[in-house]
């Protein structure tokens, strides 16, 4: 442990985070989303799935809310770990960085879902970096108050050894398609992934509903950018996807699904 102590001190600390700052005219329209947190939104959560509205109103009241702009970093590789967070509305991009600077986006996230909590209880260290994609609302608990509120209510506990299933059972399953599959087959599935999370869906077509760079497609996938981008446009020429105000829309999800060899409904 100490070990580990050692090595997040010497990971370079991140920037401030750049909070939004409100002028008076939209402070007032704003603030019920950027400083209050409702039951509700908590309830989606699922590290606090489960809880009653007395117990939420607790965990709220200790959480610490913030409006970030876009770009953003919360925390870096290798820093030491204090809070864990979760996302109220925008996106963000968790990555990690090789040692010859080659990168690996482990997963963006979104409204509802939580990060930065496993580190809390490993070795203390965050495993990536996380940067906001777009203007961010995140709330954040320190460490003492995160033990505090499991100690209360031990469903949180429970809650929190599903949430580190779920995520295994997702780096195993990428780790056997980068080791078995084309990577044609590997980006159908990240566009996969990400539309039924992340997108406005209807009928066989789905937008991602936050921008998506060629080279974060191939970050997701293991990719080079050049490979990726070779398949993307061949896509866009079949009409399987386009481009959409920076968004990314696939407009034919079947055709996908087959590229993926996922079972089309």
């Amino acid at each position: 442990m100490a070990e580990a102590g050692r090595l997040c001190a010497s990971a370079n600390e991140p920037p401030a985070p750049r909070v939004v700052r409100y002028t008076a005219a939209t402070m007032a329209a704003s603030i019920n989303s950027t400083t209050r947190v409702s039951d509700g939104q908590l309830a989606d959560m699922e590290l606090f799935a489960s809880l009653t509205s007395e117990a939420l109103a607790d965990v709220a009241a200790r959480g610490r809310v913030q409006a970030l702009a876009a770009g953003t970093t919360l925390f870096v590789q290798g820093a030491p770990a204090n809070r864990c967070y979760a996302v109220l509305s925008g996106r963000i991009r968790i990555a990690q960085s090789g040692e010859e600077g080659g990168q690996l986006i482990v997963r963006f996230v979104g409204p509802g879902e939580m990060f930065g909590t496993v580190a809390l209880f490993t070795d203390r260290c965050y495993p990536a970096t996380a940067v906001t994609v777009v203007d961010t609302v995140e709330i954040s608990w320190t460490e003492p108050d995160l033990l505090v509120v499991i100690h209360r209510y031990p469903q949180i506990a429970l809650n929190l050894v599903r949430t580190v299933g779920a995520r295994l059972r997702e780096v195993q399953e990428r780790l056997r398609e980068v080791a078995t599959q084309r990577v044609e087959r590997r980006i159908a599935h990240a566009l996969l992934r990400l539309a039924s999370r992340a997108s406005s869906a209807r009928a066989d077509e789905a937008e991602i509903a936050f921008p998506l760079t060629r080279q974060d497609v191939a970050d997701l996938c293991g990719a080079t950018l050049y490979t990726a981008s070779r398949v993307l446009k061949a896509w866009d020429r079949a009409g399987y996807i386009a481009t959409r105000r920076s968004r990314l829309a696939i407009l034919n999800l079947e055709a996908l699904r087959h590229i993926a060899g996922e079972a089309v409904p």
